[in-house]
Parts: structure tokens; sequence; C-alpha cells
């Protein structure tokens, strides 16, 4: 046999070599020689894919890597897309330019299969609405979900579309009403029925799969009313004769809070990134707010990504709120005087809402533990601006009691207030009574007029009566714009007296239901 030359066995081994280097390159999906030339340009590998974000569990990235948010067709996020020049990292991106990091949108307007995208870890950022994250808390427990910034309020996207008859939500009483259980619309709908003091029971509730489908249910005919998205309020009503909207966010001003999340151990692993996010989309956020220049570029740049006219684009941006760093500072409850509505506020709510309807079973992660507010904490210094403050008290222009009076009530919730005989001053468990059953409603709809009537039973003179009732109604306005800093012109004081009674006076139980206060709110 042949010897081999020490030229072949050079030969042989360089093979050898070589047929390793291409397995192990094979084996880890081409990183080994990526890495290799990188070296060899001066730059570090990086690396990219659902096993660098941990894959199912874990949250590793490297600092290459793009952050991935996951969105849907909204007008809420434009602060971020804005900042970022589009939806895909570029040169041109100002996360780039100005803080070194690369973002990239993903639209998808299917939920499920999108959060299904982000359990994989093919997303790292993820959109919900605060109020209806309770319900799929069960379903994420595993990857141990943190609540990072609030997006935005909804002011106008979410709308209650009803066909000819119904002018207040007591009309809904008994009534099919087509809405996409455990979304938005769900508990758009349950805080409208609360404030007209009905419960879910009261009406037949058609489950939709998407409020897409609530409006075509509409519109076909299939129910007295629905809860849609906009711009399906103005269509529905164009397609059903005598429909008109009964109520939209534009005046339930604090009730669908779109945030972002992420797995915590993303979060951790990802921290400097995510604070960077975060800083430049509330500039964006903020530049959008005060300058019409700054809106219409963001229209313009959804509009290209969204595959929608710019008129449409900007319309969604109208139909929101884009929040500040300052409306974040109070959302994550960061700031002690603030009265308003907090991401925690309708969090809990809402899990013992959709728990007492039996659509949730089990624990849920409490709002302390889920709502990470780190990044708005640690913003605060270079968030400080006017532009990033929190966005005013909503003021109301004075109305006379007459023109008060014959407002149309879009809501009328009804409560006994006790009162000592002839006494129009409020005791603990009055003022108990008020913050359990007005001031949710006072809050969460922070852009609608109120109108409090005081009611008496028929003892005593008419009147007295109207007078004392009267000043009971003041002294329940008095109180919330004490405690709750509410604007004085907001609320309507009226006092009938016994002159609408709800039962007969005849039976101590029927004297006792038209001593009472009724909450109402009225359309401008």
């Amino acid at each position: 046999m042949a010897r081999l030359t020490t030229f072949s066995k050079l030969l042989i081994t360089i093979l050898i070599l070589l047929a390793i280097v291409f397995g192990f390159n094979f084996l880890t999906g081409g990183k080994l020689l990526d890495g290799i030339l990188n070296q060899g340009n001066g730059t570090t590998a990086t690396t990219s894919g659902s096993d660098d974000n941990g894959g199912f569990f874990g949250g590793g990235s490297s600092d290459g890597d793009p952050i991935r948010v996951g969105v849907v067709t909204w007008g809420g996020y434009a602060g971020g897309q804005y900042f970022n020049e589009g939806f895909k990292p570029s040169a041109e991106s100002r996360f780039k330019k100005e803080y070194g990091i690369d973002v990239e949108f993903v639209l998808n307007d299917d939920v499920p299969a999108s959060l299904n995208a982000w359990k994989n870890g093919d997303i790292d950022v993820h959109w919900y609405t605060i109020d209806a994250m309770p319900t799929i808390m069960p379903e994420l427990q595993a990857f141990d979900p943190v609540v990072l910034w609030q997006a935005d309020w909804s002011r106008g996207g979410d709308a209650i579309v009803v066909k000819r008859g119904i002018n207040s939500v007591a009309d809904l009483k008994g009534k099919t009403v087509a809405v996409a259980e455990l979304t938005p619309s769900h508990s758009f709908l349950l805080w409208l029925l609360d404030a007209g003091g009905l419960k879910a029971s009261d009406i037949n509730i058609l489950a939709q799969p998407s409020a897409i489908e609530a409006a075509a249910a509409f519109k076909s005919g299939q129910v007295d009313a629905a809860v849609v998205w906009s711009p399906d309020d103005e269509l529905s009503v164009r397609a059903v004769a005598g429909a008109k909207i009964l109520e939209s966010t534009r005046s339930a001003s604090n009730i669908i809070a779109d945030v972002f999340f992420a797995k915590r151990s993303y979060v951790e692993a990802n921290r400097d990134k995510l604070q960077k996010l975060y800083e430049g989309w509330m500039r964006g956020a903020a530049e959008i707010n005060g300058s019409d220049a700054a809106k219409q570029k963001a229209a313009r740049i959804l509009g290209r990504e969204m595959a929608l006219s710019e008129a449409d684009a900007l319309g969604m941006i109208n139909n929101v709120r884009l929040t500040t760093h300052g409306d974040n500072v109070n959302f994550f409850e960061q700031n002690s005087s603030f009265r308003g509505v907090t991401g925690g506020d309708l969090y809990r709510r809402m899990a013992q809402d959709y728990k007492n309807l039996g659509f949730i079973s089990g624990s849920v992660a409490p709002f302390r533990t889920v709502g990470y507010g780190n990044l708005v904490v640690d913003a605060n210094t270079n968030l400080a601006g006017n532009e990033h403050q929190a966005e005013a008290r909503a003021d109301f222009a004075p109305v006379s009691e007459s023109e008060g009076a014959s407002k149309e009530a879009i809501a009328t919730k009804r409560i006994s207030i006790n009162f000592a005989t002839g006494v129009s001053t409020l005791d603990d468990l009055a003022k108990q009574i008020i913050d359990e059953e007005f001031v949710p409603i006072a809050k969460a709809f922070g852009n609608s007029r109120i109108r409090i009537e005081g009611n008496t039973d028929n003892t005593g003179g008419r009147t007295t009566n109207v007078e004392l009732s009267k000043r009971r109604a003041q002294a329940v306005a008095s109180y919330l714009i004490r405690e709750y800093n509410m604007d004085a012109d907001r609320f309507i004081i009226i006092g009938n007296g016994p002159d609408k009674p709800i039962a007969n006076n005849s039976s101590p139980s029927g004297r006792a239901q038209n001593r009472r206060t009724d909450f109402e709110l009225v359309k401008e």
C-alpha cells in the first residue's frame, strides 16, 4: 500500500478541521461563522430569534437585537411608531440615532396569534388593555408578565350603538347587545351598565369574536345594540335607520387604557434597552400632543405602514389620548396627590367584575406585582419638561339650573343616602356610599357632565322638602369637589323634593325608596 505524503496528510487534516467547523456552524444555526466573520470586521457577534429571547420562558437577549413590539391597527401607539420613523428598524429611526437601539413593530390584528408569538419569544413587548389584562393573566402566569407603561386612553375609539327608541342605559334592560367578551368592549359595557344602575344579567349578551363582528351583527338587525370600534360606530349609524351612538369613550374617558407588557426575565435581561424605548416613546407622544405638524407626520407614518389613508390614520390618532410620562406617573400610582383613575384601579375592579361573572377562576396576580413602574420612576429626571406633564383635569363651562335640568340623562344610578331628619350634612356612612357607588363612575366617565338630584318622600311641606333635597344634592357634589378635585362647574344640582317618586308613598318601604339621590351622566 502506498504511503501518504506529508502534503496529503496536511490536506486531510485541513479537510477534517473544515468538516468540524462547518458541522458546528450547522448545529448553531450559522452563528459560529458569523462570529468569526464579525470578529474579523471588528464587531461583536449578535444573535437573533426566539432562542435569544429565552425561548418559551427565558428572556436573554444581546444588545444588537431589535426590540420587537406587538401591535394592532390602532392610533394609540403612534408615539413610538413616530419616534421610530416607521415600523422597521432603520438608520433614520430616532431610537437608533439618539439611543442606539433598534425597534421593530410587528402588526398582527389576530390577537390570539400575536399572544402566542409573544409566548414563543417571537415578540418581546406586547400590547393589551389594563381592564382586560386580568382575563389573560391565568394563561400567562408561567411567563411572569409585567406591565411596563401606558400608551394611551381611548377617547372615542370605542362606542355603543343602539337602535331607535333606546335613549338611555335604562332602555337597554331586556335588550340584546352584541359584544366581544373579555375584551375592552366588554369592560366598557359593564361600566356603562353600572352607571345606569343595571347588571349584566339585565341584558341579553350575544357574544361575538371581535368588535368587527359585533358591528356586523348590529347592521344585520340581529341585536338591539352593539359595542363597536371606530369607524364602525359611524358606519353602523348610517347603515341602520334611526340608530345612534349612545355613549363612547370620548365621554367615558378613563376606562380603556392600552399598556405594554413583557416577560419579567426579558425585562431583567434588557433593562437599559427598555428604558431607552420608554423614554423615546414618551418623547414622541409629547411631540404629537403638542404639534399639529408632528401629528400629521405620525398620521403619514401610520397610514403608510397600515395601508390606510392619511385621513383615516389621523382619525385614529384623534380618537385617543397619547399618554405622557406624567400620565404614566399617575397610572402607576407614583403620585400620592393624584385623585383620578390609576392602572391599579382599573385592573383591580375588572379582575373582580370578571370573577363575579364567572369568567375568571382562581387567583389573579395583584397589580402591585404586575405593574412594573421602574421604567417610569427612572425617567423622572430625563422627562421633566412641561411637555411631559400629566393631562389636566377636564374643565366644564357653567350652565344655568334650568338648562341643566333639561339635559337628557344617558345613565342614572339611584342610591339611598341616609341623612338625619332635616339635615344635609354627610356622615361617614354616607361618604363611604358615595366613595363606592358614585366616585368610580365620576372618575371613569371623566368627560361627562353630572347631574345630582336630591329626592324626598311626601312627609312634611313640599317647599321645605325641595329646599332640603337641593342642599343634600349639593352636599354630595361638594364632597366630590373637595375630596376628589372635581370641577364645580361639572355638576348640575337639582332638588326635586317629593315631585319625582319612584314608589308609592303609602308604605314605609315606598317612602324609603323615594328618599334617594340620583346620580346622572347627561348629554351636553
